[in-house]
């Protein structure tokens, strides 16, 4: 990606994020602490999806929902919105704005964690009230069904030879742009990356051609592989995903360890501990219910469960982290 392209991109989220905040103020300021007309909780809750349809956010949040309401864990209406733009910067400066409030909530990604390091959101992981980490995702590299590349060894070849090719992601600095330069740096070769608002988008820039390859969560392309329209060459897993065993790890091609995407649940700054203790006392019960277990084995998840300060331990460690190999590829 271009300098040009990046400050165009950065100025675009930090714009993202200032419509957000202007238009949650109301929702901000009217929500109440959280504890108004009665015992937590007494109202509907606005539950934020900080990117589009079909991603791990969505998928993610849309599963939580539907078990709250199976179980009867949550007594009034969920209300799920999709705010995707700006790596997240819109959803995320939305909640954001409804500071003090116990009635807003939203995932968290990599991308909750990198778009404030890349640019200036008005906000920071560390601002928002944790509830808990919940599950992290690998991926698979992806070309089209009907490329040349067969193997791992076939594709280096081809951007080796090519020297830069086009990849594509969600968002623009965030967990797939961080594997790609991973991946590419030690490979040998160069990217142009290209951000797109929706993991559909991704996939149809593929399937166009737009792009030579992206990464994806196995939920979101195990239906392509298995219809031949799409093909994983490698797998970021330190093991063999169970629904895919033939796709080689990054580990058994030679490559280092590769980081996972991280999903957590979040409600606004400086929300009521008594909305905080509810939620991690019915996330405790939601991720021990069959359909969560089945959900997560389902869509290639690993369980990584931590709650309050010691998910606000993991999401400060993760960002060091983040932080570290973005600025060591040049990326900040």
């Amino acid at each position: 990606m271009t300098i040009s392209l990046m400050k165009r991109v950065k100025v675009a989220i930090v714009a993202l994020a200032l419509v957000a905040a202007a238009s949650a103020c109301a929702v901000g300021e009217g929500s109440g602490n959280g504890d108004e007309g009665g015992d937590y909780p007494s109202q509907a809750m606005d539950w934020t999806i900080a990117f589009g349809p079909g991603g791990g956010n969505d998928r993610l949040s849309r599963q939580i929902v539907e078990i709250l309401q199976q179980e009867d864990l949550y007594p009034e209406d969920i209300m799920l919105e999709n705010r995707e733009g700006g790596s997240g910067a819109t959803g995320w400066g939305y909640l954001y704005s409804q500071k003090g409030s116990g009635y807003g909530i939203a995932t968290t990604s990599g991308s909750f964690i990198t778009t404030p390091l890349q640019a200036d959101t008005g906000w920071t992981g560390a601002d928002f009230t944790p509830v808990g980490s919940l599950v992290t995702e690998d991926s698979f590299f992806m070309v089209r069904g009907d490329s040349a590349f067969k193997t791992w060894a076939d594709w280096v070849a081809y951007a080796k030879e090519k020297g830069t090719v086009t990849v594509g992601g969600t968002g623009l600095i965030q967990i797939n742009f961080i594997l790609q330069k991973l991946i590419a740096s030690e490979a040998g070769y160069k990217i142009k990356y290209v951000p797109f608002n929706e993991d559909g988008q991704v996939q149809s820039a593929l399937l166009s051609k737009s792009i030579d390859a992206m990464f994806a969560g196995p939920g979101e392309v195990l239906g392509q592989i298995e219809a031949g329209k799409m093909r994983a060459l490698m797998f970021t897993g330190p093991e063999p995903l169970a629904q895919a065993p033939d796709i080689p790890t990054a580990e058994s091609l030679g490559m280092a360890p590769l980081p996972s995407q991280p999903y957590g649940l979040v409600l606004p700054p400086d929300a009521p501990d008594s909305a905080k203790d509810w939620w991690i006392a019915t996330m405790k019960k939601v991720v021990e219910t069959p359909a969560w277990k089945k959900f997560i084995e389902q869509q290639g998840f690993s369980e990584n469960v931590m709650w309050d300060a010691e998910f606000t331990t993991y999401l400060e460690q993760t960002t060091e982290t983040f932080k570290r190999i973005l600025t060591e590829e040049g990326a900040l």
